[in-house]
């Protein structure tokens, strides 16, 4: 055991692990093979009460199991939280043949551990009298966090393996997110920028030495990953966008340049800010897959915004549509900020509730809604009034947002439009209709926008040729659609489903019940009996399994099951169906849900 102030000690395992000494308590960062615990008598340490980890990767945590069984409190970054808790559904469901995904999800724990929290980023945390700050740094993997903490006197920051030594990082092959990418190198860039502002007296990495003059380490290793990043011609703008993030469209209307998806802020003259859209802010290249390991929001920019345009508050966000990349920070904006979240009435309840849904790209946690919008209604935010009109096309769920700043008549349409904001962004699963953008043409005809803002491409002028290219364009891909779909005989739309289950994924305990509702669609012209029989695994008990009703032709009619579980069965991800017919035909088994059963 290595003593680096009175209360800090060193024990190398498998990963440097750290003990801050209270009393005769400890906490641990990081736990490596767990050895540590057959030493800590040696320092007057009888009780380890907490361990907080960096990031997932299997040198840090291979023993975490002997520390559940002592009831040690563990606490991991909340972004990887799945990599330690939920590692049997991790392995199952990673690629391995052909497989294009570089990420070192794979250097992970190969069986779960129970968990008692995680670690937020911008969370503080008071354990035996410290305080701990917990930093955002990705880099090594996406996930990872340094631990910020005054011990003894100093500023200290336990940083993982962000760098090693300085100059020096523990692993290179770590920051490739994607086939051939080098997305961890300029996230690495920004975590230390980052870090170097935060008046840290010593930098402790999970493998090297402890640093003691961490800016000189810092710079040093900015250095060398910047030229690399040049030999490699990627992210040139950089350092550029680091200082300049947003980029003024109006005097009081700004454009992220440094997010997946653009979002928008609206320049109060109290000081305060709106945002449209809220999702990845500053990205260097996104990772490979789509778990939650793979996708973090954080709040880089925000101190340029305010630090830059004398914005003192962050005070409403406003989301276009319920995908990822327009709301994943937006829980963290409301913990962080304290921005209230404003949603469009047509889907408030997607973002509260995401696992009632089969729809793509949600969010993997729930998003608290403080106010739920009306349609077609003003609203008001400081100075500024908005109308928000259903707008279908990229997905059902979305919402043109108009309002006026500066002298000019804005519309903003999230995804509805891609590249020069004329081609078409629908998806299919995403329950497109084919006169979505007949109609959303009719809007912007109607609304006679000066600007349209939307998420992937810079602002449009809009003048009357592009509202007439728009209309044939729509006009175009509704004939097609009728052209390639038997619509006049069995419309079952473009998506070409005629049932649905809800909630698409469902946690049950053993022995326990839950309910289901089911729609199903009359794809014909005329009137139909419609018989639907939901269909589960054996030895599950139905209550009201089958239904039938007549429905008018192009109707939908709804059902409600009760469904009970048997007891003493755990699984992962069961499968629940609805098998349909309508009138003479048989459709089959149209929808699915997912059931997974705990203890």
């Amino acid at each position: 055991m290595k003593q680096i102030s009175q209360n800090l000690f060193l024990y190398e395992d498998t990963c440097n692990v750290y003990v801050i000494r209270s009393g005769d308590q400890g906490i641990l960062i990081d736990f490596g093979a767990g050895d540590v615990m057959a030493h800590l008598s040696s320092i007057g340490v009888n009780q380890v009460t907490d361990i907080l980890m960096t990031h997932h990767h299997r040198d840090q945590a291979q023993g975490l199991d002997a520390a559940v069984k002592k009831d040690i409190r563990i606490w991991v970054p909340h972004t990887e939280q799945n990599l330690f808790h939920s590692v049997n559904e991790h392995w199952k469901a990673r690629e391995i043949d052909n497989n294009y995904n570089m990420r070192q999800d794979r250097f992970s724990l190969l069986q779960s551990v129970s968990l008692y929290g995680t670690l937020k980023d911008y969370s503080t945390h008071h354990l035996n009298g410290i305080k701990f700050t917990i930093l955002p740094t990705p880099g090594h993997t996406i996930g990872s966090i340094t631990i910020l903490a005054e011990i003894d006197g100093m500023n200290v920051a336990f940083t993982g393996d962000l760098i090693y030594a300085p100059g020096k990082v523990w692993s290179m092959s770590a920051t490739q997110w994607s086939y051939n990418g080098g997305e961890g190198i300029a996230l690495s860039v920004l975590s230390l920028l980052d870090l170097k502002d935060r008046d840290i007296d010593i930098l402790l990495p999970s493998h090297g030495q402890a640093m003691i003059r961490p800016i000189e380490a810092i710079d040093l290793l900015i250095d060398r990953f910047t030229e690399l990043m040049k030999e490699r011609k990627q992210n040139p703008r950089l350092f550029h966008l680091k200082e300049k993030p947003y980029k003024q469209i109006t005097p009081h209307l700004l454009q992220n340049q440094t997010s997946m998806a653009n979002s928008y802020v609206l320049l109060s003259n109290t000081g305060k800010a709106l945002l449209i859209d809220f999702g990845y802010d500053f990205i260097g290249g996104m990772a490979a897959g789509a778990d939650r390991a793979s996708r973090r929001p954080w709040l880089y920019t925000l101190n340029k915004l305010k630090e830059d345009f004398n914005v003192e508050n962050i005070d409403v966000v406003i989301p276009t549509h319920y995908h990822d990349d327009h709301v994943a920070g937006m829980n963290i904006l409301r913990d962080v900020e304290g921005t209230q979240v404003w949603c469009p009435i047509n889907f408030s309840n997607i973002l509260e509730e995401p696992k009632k849904y089969n729809l793509p790209c949600l969010w993997y946690d729930p998003i608290k809604v403080d106010k739920t919008l009306p349609l077609n209604k003003k609203i008001r935010w400081e100075e500024y009034e908005f109308t928000l009109y259903e707008q279908p096309g990229h997905t059902l769920y979305a919402v043109a947002i108009a309002f006026e700043v500066d002298g000019k008549r804005v519309l903003a349409i999230g995804d509805q439009y891609q590249g020069d904001g004329d081609e078409y962004n629908y998806v299919y699963g995403n329950e497109f209709r084919i006169n979505d953008y007949i109609d959303s043409a009719d809007l912007y005809k109607s609304l006679k926008p000066d600007l349209l803002i939307s998420g992937h491409w810079d602002p449009v002028q809009v003048t009357e040729g592009y509202l007439q290219k728009i209309a044939e364009k729509g006009k175009n891909l509704e004939e097609l659609h009728r052209d390639l779909l038997p619509l006049e005989t069995i419309d079952f739309g473009a998506n070409g489903f005629g049932a649905t289950i809800e909630p698409y994924q469902s946690i049950v305990e053993a022995g326990e019940s839950f309910s289901i509702t089911v729609e199903i669609k009359n794809p014909f012209q005329d009137e139909h009996m419609v018989t639907g029989t939901i269909i589960t695994p054996n030895d599950w008990q139905i209550e009201n399994n089958k239904y039938g009703e007549k429905v008018a032709g192009n109707m939908t009619a709804n059902f409600t099951a009760t469904i009970t579980v048997p007891k003493g069965v755990i699984a992962f991800r069961e499968r629940i169906t609805v098998d349909i017919t309508v009138g003479n035909q048989h459709f089959g088994q149209h929808a699915e849900a997912l059931v997974s059963i705990i203890n």
